[in-house]
């Protein structure tokens, strides 16, 4: 295939238009016009005027280098991270014996974010993945904040008293919430008070909404929880900040988005709340030591189709040919669920109002006076999460959650069965498919030979999730890593690599299967 064909038949299947190319301080919005027209009528940066253009062209696709076995491992392994659930008089009692994630950026910088959290004052484990879209700035705020309003969510009635009354009378906070960070997993200081007032305030109107005695519904807490924070985040941006800083960043968050796919799990009781297009899948181990997929989130897309008709029901019948065009809402945006993205709730008049009093970065941009077409019924988005429901079983042997850039490369049984094949040193001795390919008995046994050699460099990879991100990046049309493949996909230029993959983010979770066999004993006697 010639590369200029090759380059738009790839550009055509990512998530973002075109322009989603440029890094997140230079991030054109994936809110662009569908039309193709000249560059001059496409919104122009988020954040910054550009008075210069990039331009692509077709014999960078050459410029990818071979990398040595090192080179390539030193690039998946920078942002690997693993916590193991400390035991108790030698017995794990968690239902979560540890997890592993990791990422891989396409961006520059990233826009994908994770957080993992335990719950202190109440209990359980928190696990979550953040992918941004036009800009970092709303994936980066909900990995500091959606956590916390969480936790909060799930506390009683005299717990929250108890915090109020601390900050009253100036005393020191009891930890909410103990955190699992890769040192790259930052937190914006600067931002800091302006997230705990808005948090205190939402625990003074839960304390006014909730009776003594009272336990949180886990379902309950994490709906309220996603819809207060997006709700936050948009009067945030609405009343602005003294602060110059803090008025921009507040007004970035807004107006960039993120899809967020957050694990509550505590015991036997594992919650996933999705707003997006991430996703989470169980990890089933069957009798036979196979491993299959349990799909445990749904994706708000428009290959979706209950999604589909929930944000046509919510539009007059005059715009049922326009509110969702070519797959995206209104042409422009893919994920029908998302955090900020305000640019699809306000109002125009509550836009332009905002936009006057913002700061002179905001009036430099044509991006900000881009108004998505056919916008007549706001709000279009949601960032209200679909929660659904697992009671863990013995053979729930773990779970994955991954951004989309994870799951546009490999299929969900796919990925349980390297990650199962990892965690338990089993490989499936499946028939040898070849798709459809004409192989030679040369390359037939060069794939026989590989395969063997899978049982000793399976453990190559310390970490379950870099062991299942060297797949996705690097599984040949056989379903094995091809080095050379792997090396050139790490090795493409940053205006490059987009055009070819997403930014990717995994958290794989293990799960302590006589815990829940013994809970289920418990339960029968």
């Amino acid at each position: 295939m010639p590369v200029t064909s090759q380059l738009l038949r790839r550009l055509s299947c990512t998530k973002v238009l075109t322009s989603s190319l440029l890094p997140c301080q230079h991030h054109q919005s994936q809110l662009g016009p569908i039309t193709h027209g000249s560059a001059s009528k496409r919104p122009s940066h988020l954040w910054q005027n550009h008075s210069h253009s990039r331009s692509y062209q077709t014999t960078s696709v050459l410029r990818s280098y071979i990398l040595t076995p090192p080179q390539v491992n030193s690039i998946l392994k920078a942002n690997e991270y693993s916590f193991k659930v400390p035991e108790f008089d030698g017995k794990n009692v968690s239902s979560v014996m540890g997890f592993e994630s990791n990422q891989l950026p396409a961006n520059a910088p990233i826009e994908d974010r994770r957080s993992a959290a335990t719950c202190l004052q109440t209990r359980g484990m928190l696990l979550g993945v953040f992918d941004g879209h036009a800009g970092c700035a709303c994936a980066q705020a909900l990995s500091e904040r959606l956590f916390y309003y969480i936790a909060v969510s799930l506390l009683p009635h005299d717990t929250l008293c108890e915090l109020e009354a601390a900050v009253e009378a100036g005393r020191a906070l009891s930890p909410i919430l103990q955190w699992h960070k890769h040192p790259n997993d930052y937190f914006s200081r600067e931002a800091q008070t302006l997230y705990f007032n808005s948090l205190r305030t939402y625990w003074q109107e839960l304390i006014d909404l909730t009776s003594p005695g009272e336990v949180p519904d886990t379902h309950e807490a994490l709906l309220n929880a996603f819809k207060r924070l997006d709700s936050d985040i948009s009067l945030e941006a609405q009343v602005g900040d003294p602060n110059a800083f803090l008025h921009y960043w507040v007004l970035r968050v807004a107006f960039s988005g993120a899809t967020a796919c957050v694990a509550h799990i505590d015991g036997q009781d594992l919650y996933i709340a999705n707003a997006g297009d991430a996703r989470a899948v169980l990890g089933v181990q069957e009798e036979d030591g196979s491993f299959t997929a349990h799909t445990l989130s749904n994706d708000h897309s428009a290959q979706n189709d209950e999604e589909m008709a929930r944000i046509r029901g919510e539009h007059p019948p005059s715009e049922r040919k326009t509110v969702i065009r070519q797959d995206r809402l209104l042409g422009l945006l893919m994920p029908l669920r998302a955090f900020g993205d305000v640019k699809f709730k306000w109002s125009i008049e509550l836009q332009k109002r905002v936009l006057e009093s913002g700061p002179d970065q905001l009036h430099e941009n044509e991006h900000t006076k881009f108004i998505p077409p056919n916008y007549h019924t706001p709000p279009y988005l949601t960032a209200e999460p679909e929660i659904t429901y697992h009671k863990l079983r013995p053979q729930d042997r773990f779970m994955v959650i991954g951004s989309d850039g994870l799951w546009e490369t490999l299929h969900r049984q796919e990925v349980v069965r390297i990650v199962g094949e990892y965690l338990t040193g089993m490989h499936q001795r499946q028939p040898l498919k070849v798709g459809g390919y004409r192989v030679t008995l040369g390359q037939m046994q060069g794939l026989l030979e590989e395969r063997k050699a899978r049982v000793s460099s399976a453990f190559e990879d310390q970490n379950s999730a870099t062991h299942l991100m060297r797949h996705a990046v690097g599984n040949n049309e056989f379903g094995t890593v091809d080095h050379e493949r792997l090396s050139k996909m790490l090795s493409l230029p940053e205006e490059l690599a987009r055009m070819y993959r997403d930014d990717i983010t995994i958290i794989i979770s293990q799960f302590n299967p006589h815990v829940f066999g013994a809970q289920r004993q418990e339960g029968q006697s």
